[in-house]
C-alpha cells in the first residue's frame, strides 16, 4: 500500500510540474510571439519577456524579427522588349506589430518568404524593368534599383514586412542583346578611330601646306636677293655653306684659262694631285 501511494504521489507531482511548466512562456530578445488559445490567435503580440499562458489549451508561435536576408531570382522584359534576368539580395525584417496578422494570413516565416516576398520581388522587378530600355538598364543602374525598391517596399509593407535594403547581385541580358551591345561597342571604337585618323591626316596635310608655303616664301626671298645688287654674294654664301656642311664636294677638275679663246684651256685633275 505504501508503494502504491508513492507511485500515485510521484504521478501527481509530475502532473503538477508539467502543468506549471505549461503555464508560462519566455520570449527571447529578437523574437515576437503569437499566443494561440484553442486555435485562435490572440490580438496582442508577445514581445520579449515572461508570459502566463493557459496550460494544455494554448501554444505560442515565435517569429524571428531580426534582420533576414534572402537572394531571389527575377526576370522581366525591358521597355524595348529585351529579356532581363536578375538576382536580388533583399534585407528585411518582420514588423513586430504585424505578427498576429502574419500568423493569421501567412503562417510561418518560410511561408512568408515563399508566398509573399519571392513573388512580390519578381513582380517589382518586372515593373522596374518595363520602365527602361535594356541599354538604360545598363547605363542607369541606380534608376533601375530605385524603381525596384519603390515597387517592392509599397508591396511588402501591406504584408507587415519592413524592407531595409536591396542590392542587385547579378543582372543578365539575352544572348542576342549582349551580342548587339558588343557589335555596337566595336562600331563606336571604329568610328572613334576613324575620327582620330581623319584629324591626324588633316593636321599632317596642314603641316605640309605650311611647310610648302614656307619653302615658297624662302625661294621668293632668295630670288629677290639674287636680283638685287650683290646677289652673287648670296650664291657664294650658299656655296660655302654647302661645302662646310658636306652636302657638296669640291670639284675634282680645275679649268684654267677657260675664258680666253687664244690659249686652249688647261684642265687639271685635282683628285690625282690630292692622292
Amino acid at each position: 500500500m505504501v508503494q502504491v501511494k508513492q507511485v500515485i504521489g510521484g504521478i501527481l507531482a509530475l502532473v503538477v510540474f508539467v502543468t506549471l511548466f505549461q503555464t508560462y512562456v519566455v520570449i527571447q530578445p529578437g523574437e515576437v510571439g503569437v499566443m494561440i488559445v484553442l486555435g485562435k490567435a490572440q490580438e496582442e503580440p508577445l514581445n520579449e519577456g515572461l508570459y502566463f499562458k493557459p496550460p494544455f489549451i494554448a501554444r505560442v508561435h515565435r517569429y524571428d524579427v531580426k534582420v533576414q536576408k534572402y537572394q531571389i531570382k527575377a526576370s522581366g522584359q525591358s521597355k524595348d522588349l529585351q529579356e532581363l534576368t536578375a538576382t536580388f539580395a533583399v534585407n528585411f525584417r518582420v514588423d513586430p506589430v504585424e505578427v498576429v496578422k502574419i500568423r493569421r494570413e501567412q503562417g510561418t516565416l518560410d511561408n512568408l518568404v515563399g508566398r509573399v516576398i519571392t513573388p512580390q520581388t519578381q513582380e517589382a522587378f518586372k515593373i522596374a524593368a518595363a520602365r527602361l530600355t535594356a541599354e538604360q538598364a545598363i547605363t542607369q543602374r541606380p534608376k533601375l534599383k530605385k524603381d525596384f525598391d519603390e515597387a517592392l517596399v509599397s508591396r511588402l509593407t501591406a504584408y507587415g514586412i519592413v524592407v531595409l535594403d536591396t542590392s542587385v547581385v547579378d543582372l543578365r541580358f539575352s544572348e542576342e542583346f549582349a551580342n548587339a551591345v558588343e557589335r555596337k561597342q566595336i562600331a563606336e571604337q571604329d568610328a572613334q578611330k576613324a575620327v582620330y585618323e581623319a584629324a591626324r591626316a588633316e593636321q599632317e596635310a596642314l603641316a605640309l601646306v605650311n611647310r610648302a608655303k614656307g619653302e615658297a616664301e624662302a625661294q621668293r626671298l632668295q630670288a629677290e636677293a639674287l636680283k638685287a645688287a650683290g646677289g652673287n654674294l648670296v650664291i657664294q654664301r650658299e656655296w660655302v655653306s654647302a661645302l662646310a656642311s658636306g652636302r657638296v664636294k669640291l670639284p675634282q677638275v680645275l679649268v684654267v684659262n677657260g675664258d680666253s679663246g687664244a690659249v686652249p684651256p688647261l684642265m687639271l685633275d685635282l683628285g690625282k694631285y690630292g692622292k
